[in-house]
This record gives structure tokens, C-alpha cells and sequence, in this order.
């Protein structure tokens, strides 16, 4: 992609693999996470896109950014209600 090698690919999004252990264990902190470094690559983006405001990579990457942001922040969300509402006392 755009004669990058693949070691500085794998750099790059190497810190989004490192959430992946917490993830499949289902620790809401790991996805919390994830959103806080979701917001870091959104800011790169942005700047990349209005440096180069064609760039395909830059507008592919800011979807999939936001994407992951939503869903991820969305899943803490309905995550955390389902654990507190079997966790709260019976009235």
C-alpha cells in the first residue's frame, strides 16, 4: 500500500492487537481502552485528510476508525447495563 513495507504496517497497528487478550475475555477495561486509542488514530486521520483530501487510504481508514470506535463504545454500553441489571439486588 502505497510501497510501505509491511514491518511499518504491522507497527502501526500493532497497538490495537495488544487489546485483543482482554477482548476475548470480555473485560469491558480492555474495550475502554481500545475507544482511547480509537481516538488517537482518528486524530492522525484527520490531519492526513486534510493534508491529502483525496486520499482513498485516509477516508477508508477514518471509516473503519469510526467504526470500530462505535461499535466497540456501544458494546461497553449495553455490556455494562446487562452485568449491573443481573447484579442489582431484587426489589
Amino acid at each position: 500500500m502505497n510501497g510501505v513495507p509491511a514491518v511499518i504496517w504491522l507497527g502501526k497497528l500493532l497497538p490495537l492487537l495488544l487489546f485483543l487478550p482482554g477482548m476475548l475475555r470480555d473485560r469491558l477495561r480492555s474495550y475502554i481502552w481500545l475507544c482511547f486509542v480509537c481516538l488517537l488514530y482518528f486524530i492522525a486521520l484527520v490531519e492526513r485528510l486534510f493534508a491529502i483530501p483525496g486520499s482513498a487510504l485516509a477516508i477508508v481508514g477514518m471509516l473503519a476508525v469510526v467504526s470500530l470506535f462505535c461499535a466497540a463504545m456501544l458494546y461497553v454500553r449495553w455490556r455494562s447495563r446487562e452485568l449491573n441489571a443481573g447484579s442489582a439486588p431484587p426489589a
